[in-house]
């Protein structure tokens, strides 16, 4: 099934834990570990406040603040690497990288290129299921860039990650006030 088929389903499932006039807004789809799907459930009501809950497959309330934690954990930071990657803008790179190959032809422009559409590659698709996988997939991509672009420089792309806790912290704090089921 197509993930966009997904959560299209899960947003069912999501809206016989809401209160009426609660919409569901927006689904984080999570693979914290292998075959544990979690769905970040977004919902607004009618005065515009936001609330949460996270839901396996099976539209089951997720009550335990571990498990929230997990799924909120791998959300954040799939966001960040996938921000983080290339800067931030691969096509101005990719294009950058195109004029300066074109103009100059300096040695190895054509493997940084090949590693810049590659990690265009990896995050084209915009609904992903946040995984360690994918938090793997983008971290070597866009390592396989760096390296292309200056094997000496220090990787702006760790740096990033480094320093995102505090996003993880922001998501799981604007989560966990909001919960819409006691956590355990």
């Amino acid at each position: 099934m197509r993930l966009a088929d997904e959560l299209q389903r899960v947003a069912g499932l999501a809206t016989t834990h809401g209160a009426p006039g609660d919409e569901v807004s927006g689904i984080i789809a999570t693979e914290p570990q292998a075959g544990g799907r979690v769905y970040l459930c977004a919902f607004d009501d009618a005065d515009g406040r936001r609330s949460w809950l996270a839901i396996r497959d099976d539209g089951t309330p997720v009550s335990s603040r571990a498990e929230v934690r997990e799924a909120v954990s791998i959300a954040a930071l799939c966001e960040v690497a996938g921000d983080a990657a290339g800067g931030g803008d691969l096509d101005a790179l990719i294009a950058r990288l195109v004029e300066l190959r074109e103009k100059e032809a300096p040695p190895g422009i054509e493997n940084a290129e090949a590693a810049a559409r590659a990690l265009r590659g990896v995050l084209a698709e915009p609904l992903k299921l946040a995984t360690p996988a994918l938090l793997d997939e983008i971290g070597a991509a866009t390592r396989r860039l760096e390296r292309e672009l200056d094997p000496t420089a220090a990787s702006p792309f760790a740096a990033a990650m480094q320093t995102s806790q505090e996003a993880v912290s922001e998501l799981q704090r604007e989560i966990e006030a909001g919960y819409r089921v006691p956590l355990s």
